[in-house]
């Protein structure tokens, strides 16, 4: 009898089950496997350096490309830069509450919002899973190239520069609060508002780079909760 279908099923590592929001509890250490693909899974990893490096690349060249052919002013270039970084705030912010966070009525939306977002809630502290990788950050950032120039001309250069500058800051400062010890002084105040995000509500303090938003739409945590 030819039992190797058998076995190799047996010895295939297990997919991590899918979980709605209320049914994680945070492990500190592990990591889920996504996929059972070895190929598709090794994808869903990575080191936080590729895309840190993608998208402040695409910020200094979109800049540089800009001012030295002269589309944009060193004064427009700056104004638009802060434009486009405001701009990923809020896009941060909307992404987070209403993509990251959605319902999950359907199994097919648990299967979404699990593979996207609850991964990250169940296991916090897995580094390599705080960014895309950096086939999907090309991709992103040559989307983005794409939207901004076709529909604001050569401001998008300057709109492009600061909204995957902010990308790329919101993935460093996601990576700091995970990653390392909150530290002593005035910044400790980032790491304690994520962590009420992670481990208090998930309803609340959905913004990771900037609490601009949770301010002014009111998702910022209770003061009495902190």
């Amino acid at each position: 009898m030819n039992t190797a279908p058998e076995t190799a099923e047996i010895n295939a590592p297990l997919v991590t089950p899918v979980k709605t929001p209320d049914a994680i509890k945070p492990k500190h250490k592990g990591s889920a496997r996504l996929f059972q693909n070895p190929t598709l899974e090794r994808l869903t990893h990575t080191h936080i350096a590729g895309p840190l490096t993608i998208f402040f690349s695409v910020a200094a060249v979109s800049l540089y490309y800009s001012l030295s052919r002269d589309l944009l002013t060193g004064l427009s270039a700056f104004g638009l830069f802060l434009g486009g970084w405001l701009l990923f705030t809020l896009a941060e912010y909307l992404m987070h509450r209403y993509v990251y966070h959605l319902n999950t009525s359907t199994p097919a939306r648990a299967k979404f919002q699990y593979t996207m977002h609850g991964v990250h809630h169940e296991f916090p502290k897995d580094k390599t899973r705080l960014a895309m990788p950096p086939i999907l950050t090309v991709f992103v950032a040559s989307l983005l190239f794409f939207i901004f120039r076709f529909t604001l001309g050569n401001a998008g250069f300057g709109v492009l520069a600061g909204f995957v500058f902010g990308y790329a800051l919101y993935l460093f400062v996601h990576y700091a609060l995970h990653v390392y010890a909150p530290p002593k002084n005035f910044l400790k105040f980032w790491w304690h508002h994520h962590a009420m995000h992670h481990y208090k509500q998930d309803e609340i303090a959905f913004g990771v780079s900037t609490t601009l938003w949770d301010h002014i739409v009111g998702t910022m945590p209770d003061k009495k909760a902190r």
